[in-house]
């Protein structure tokens, strides 16, 4: 579980709640059906616009993927592979790692090892795995934009709904107890809409592109270590090349010869 997403969420909620209550404004005003329709069914109706069905189809792995933790491989140890790898090539050759293909979860890494192993070009492995790293960063980039779109439609949606509770109310003059009702029923819908576009749709849009980034980090440090092999440099060259991915936390991890230090 993703522990920031439910804070953000709870904590969202609550003080949209809690400033209500200490404004003295009614808790029950919320409860507007008309308000709903207009925000969250407008705001599908405009995603289902401005985008096809087969993009729209993966928002729910999109909620998914913001709630869950995100598994990516310890960079850290990720350098101790390519280490182990590299002395394993300049004492054996690159053939010494078909066996160890088999060991490779991450489905990147693996095929960047098959081609580099099969004897391509160099240049040929770097084209292959950076388009790969390219394609990734689009479908990313499409989800997130499926968010921003939403909270770029969700508060204009809430002047709308404002506007049309306003012309509701403008009905109602002859009673000024109802015409009061009225107005306050007609901002609901501005409420609800900057709300759901500032506190839910932003915020999973920069959260899945934060996500993304992170991912596409990973799959870069594989692509120069799977390189640095091909290549046949040392294991400090490596150590040294790979560093540079890691914050200075993590650096503190390794000593001089790239092994971890006792935590």
């Amino acid at each position: 579980m993703e522990k920031s997403t439910v804070i953000g969420l709870v904590l969202g909620i609550g003080a949209v709640l809690l400033g209500m209550v200490l404004k003295h404004a009614p808790l029950t005003s919320l409860i507007n059906p008309a308000a709903f329709m207009i925000i969250i069914v407008g705001t599908i109706a405009a995603l289902f616009m401005a985008f096809p069905m087969k993009e729209l189809a993966k928002i729910p792995k999109l909620f998914k993927m913001i709630f869950k933790q995100q598994k990516l491989v310890d960079r850290v140890q990720l350098i101790q592979l390519f280490m182990e790898w590299a002395s394993i090539t300049r004492r054996e050759g690159l053939l010494a790692l078909e066996s160890r293909i088999e060991e490779i979860d991450d489905d990147f890494l693996r095929g960047g090892m098959r081609m580099i192993i099969d004897g391509n070009d160099q240049d040929f492995v770097r084209d292959v795995l950076m388009e790969d790293i390219h394609a990734t960063e689009d479908r990313h980039r499409a989800g997130a934009l499926i968010f921003t779109q939403a909270g770029t439609y969700a508060p204009t949606l809430g002047v709308l709904g404002a506007v049309i509770g306003l012309i509701a109310a403008l009905g109602e003059m002859s009673d000024m107890d109802v015409l009061a009702q009225a107005i306050a029923a007609a901002f609901v819908a501005t409420l609800l809409g900057i709300f759901t576009g500032y506190v839910l749709w932003h915020p999973i849009a920069n959260k899945l592109k934060r996500l993304s980034a992170s991912e596409i980090q990973v799959r870069l440090m594989m692509v120069e270590g799977l390189l640095s092999i091909q290549s046949g440099v040392s294991t400090v060259a490596i150590n040294q090349k790979l560093a540079v991915f890691l914050t200075p936390k993590e650096r503190t991890r390794l000593d001089d010869r790239g092994e971890v230090e006792n935590e």
